[in-house]
């Protein structure tokens, strides 16, 4: 954008402070908007009937059984939200170092698509491994490493289950080189043609996650003894973007859009802004970003001890999202957020 100075439009004749005078000018003035639609709602599941589960490191999240999830879809349907994000939580004993349990007829996650069957909201499913590996990692050990082709061959397993389950979205979040290539050509080939892929383009190692893993119970980086038992790396940066590099991020971007990803996303969200500004600049495809578990708790905890008013702030960091060229945030926040962006309409 130019600016062209011109003496003819300088204070005292141009006063930008006109158009701040009243709310009416304020909303009339604003260059975005938040609604409910912008939003996806992250649910974790868990085993059980009528059961929830507090999840500690993130206060008023829960842990749901999969008979509790139709409501949540009416919820939904009620707010506005258009999408659910499902995320698995795998008993122990059901966890391997194979992730074998991902693509088992009748597992967890098959049982949440089932029980969400034509709820009328679209329903992503995450493919990833570490919800079911016994290391905690998104793809397959071998020798000390994350093996990247054998991560492919399980990954499709799982992804044609999630498929088969009906899924109406499908989100690789291991950041597998190639896996987007390595799914269209599987899905297409098994008839899924149609079914849209969520990239999880520019995921970083970040340790705003820590949340996420305590409400996945999934081993905790560099401290798992499971991890060092099974020679796995301590953590997941050889595989997940450094913080330090944005071209790299629009790089992994434009490899998922070439191979086929129909959306991508940018994880987390806050600390990376910036990486969503350029990749609406360079790419025309539907960019979500995803406010992660840290920045949720953050928030919720500095509410809690009164330092902070969350309604206040969590609408400020949603609208952030979208001015820097978000089409959608996938929020923890999703449900309050969109009764309290409704109650403002």
């Amino acid at each position: 954008m130019t600016f062209i100075a011109s003496a003819t439009r300088a204070y005292p004749k141009t006063r930008l402070r006109r158009l701040r005078s009243s709310d009416a000018l304020l909303r009339l003035c604003a260059e975005h908007r938040l609604s409910a639609a912008d939003l996806v709602w992250p649910i974790f599941v868990c085993e059980g009937h009528n059961r929830r589960e507090p999840v500690v490191a993130m206060r008023g999240i829960e842990r749901l059984t999969t008979d509790l999830l139709p409501a949540c879809a009416e919820q939904a349907l009620q707010l506005g939200i258009p999408a659910l994000a499902l995320f698995p939580v795998v008993a122990q004993e059901s966890k391997s170092a194979d992730a074998r349990e991902a693509w088992r007829k009748g597992n967890l996650m098959s049982c949440a698509l089932e029980a969400l069957q034509g709820c009328g909201v679209a329903v992503l499913a995450d493919v990833a491994l570490d919800p079911y590996t016994t290391h905690g990692h998104d793809g397959i050990v071998n020798g000390g490493r994350v093996d990247n082709e054998a991560s492919l061959v399980a990954l499709g397993k799982q992804a044609l289950a999630l498929a088969d389950g009906g899924a109406d979205l499908l989100a690789p979040s291991d950041m597998m080189d190639g896996r987007i290539a390595s799914l269209r050509e599987l899905l297409d080939a098994q008839g899924f043609e149609t079914l849209p892929l969520v990239s999880y383009a520019a995921k970083f190692a970040s340790h705003f996650y820590a949340p996420f893993r305590e409400a996945l119970k999934i081993a905790p980086e560099g401290r798992a003894s499971a991890t060092r038992a099974e020679g796995a790396p301590r953590d997941k940066r050889g595989y997940q973007l450094g913080c330090a590099n944005g071209d790299e991020a629009l790089w992994e971007i434009a490899l998922d859009l070439q191979e086929g990803a129909d959306m991508v996303i940018v994880k987390p969200a806050l600390p990376y802004l910036d990486i969503v500004r350029r990749a609406k600049e360079a790419f025309a495809a539907p960019l979500l970003c995803y406010h992660v578990s840290g920045e949720y708790a953050a928030l919720a905890a500095a509410a809690a001890a009164g330092i902070l008013d969350e309604r206040a702030c969590l609408l400020e960091q949603l609208l952030c999202c979208k001015r820097a060229g978000a089409s959608a945030v996938i929020t923890y926040y999703a449900p309050r957020a969109a009764e309290w962006i409704n109650e403002g309409l």
